[in-house]
């Protein structure tokens, strides 16, 4: 046998007959640590001869010889080496996989997870999540706050099953429906001058002075929107500032230190030190934009497409 195994050897193992079951596998695995059958043997907890036994029938079954039984400690051959190199590779996958399975009464049954940018969270997105956790009061809804363009990628994962954002990103895997265009407006310190002023201001006003972006990261971001419809009129802020956050921005702007163009739902953030003035411009929307995996028709997708579309569509979404 060990001479056919010499020649027949190519460098993969090969089944003979008979199907190597994962006794065997975990047996010869056992011997190939330990070098020796008999404390194999006792690790395993069985008695040397039934070990000696499975480990013959094994190399019947592979033909070939997997331990030069001449040497001691007992030495692999180079069969026994490829097969201790995707053997044990196959016991760590079905060690995780165990591991893996018995985890699996710690998940809910059900579970829906929705990305959402931080501005579309003050908006319509409360009354979404009350009336798709009505619908399917079974189901265990999870918000997690990402950019646009972390809900992408999200998506792929299948970390989240929906996302709501604001930028128009192709992606062949997802599926996109604008669900709104929702009116921007200035956020301005209560006591600067164009906010004394009763009415709606311009971009232009914005931009003589200075402007408070976000979010800074990833790119492109809904800052990239503003300061496209800042291009659009040949228009460029004085002075930029680039902050993380909505809510970042709203605070320096009631510490007066600068404006932001924020969508019409953050009006909600109420402050003495803020006040929210219209824009006049043509074209001062930002979409609210739902991505879903394109291959995804679960009645949970569909049933949460519906309710968006519903509650964006009406007044004063």
């Amino acid at each position: 046998m060990a001479g056919r195994a010499e020649k027949d050897y190519v460098g993969t193992i090969s089944y003979r007959k008979g199907i190597m079951d994962l006794r065997q596998l975990r047996y010869f695995d056992a011997i190939a640590t330990e070098r020796n059958f008999t404390r194999a043997a006792e690790k395993l907890g069985i008695s040397q001869p039934p070990l000696s036994r499975q480990i013959r029938a094994l190399e019947e079954e592979l033909g070939f010889e997997l331990f030069d039984r001449d040497t001691r400690p007992v030495r692999l051959t180079e069969a026994g080496r490829m097969l201790q190199q995707q053997g044990s590779q196959i016991l760590v996958a079905l060690e995780q996989l165990k591991k893996t399975m018995q985890g699996l009464g710690d998940i809910p049954e059900k579970r829906f997870a929705i990305g959402v940018v931080g501005s579309i969270m003050h908006g319509a997105m409360p009354t979404i999540i009350r009336r798709f956790q009505a619908a399917a009061p079974d189901v265990e809804v999870e918000l997690i706050e990402l950019t646009t363009v972390d809900q992408i990628a999200a998506l792929k994962s299948g970390r989240i099953d929906a996302g709501l954002g604001r930028l128009r990103i192709a992606d062949p895997a997802n599926r996109r429906e604008v669900l709104l265009e929702e009116p921007l407006v200035a956020a301005l310190p209560a006591d600067s001058p164009i906010a004394r002023r009763v009415g709606p201001v311009s971009l232009r006003e914005i931009a003589a002075g200075t402007l408070l972006a976000y979010p800074s990261q990833p790119r492109p971001s809904y800052a990239d929107q503003v300061l496209s419809l800042m291009r659009d009129q040949a228009l460029t802020p004085t002075k930029i500032i680039e902050v993380r956050e909505v809510q970042t921005a709203l605070g320096l702007v009631a510490a007066n230190v600068g404006c932001a163009i924020v969508p019409a739902s953050m009006q909600h953030f109420n402050s003495k030190d803020i006040v929210y003035r219209p824009l006049v411009d043509e074209g001062a929307v930002s979409p609210v934009i739902l991505s879903q995996r394109d291959a995804d028709d679960s009645v949970l997708s569909l049933r949460f497409r519906e309710i968006a579309r519903s509650v964006f569509a009406l007044p004063g979404a």
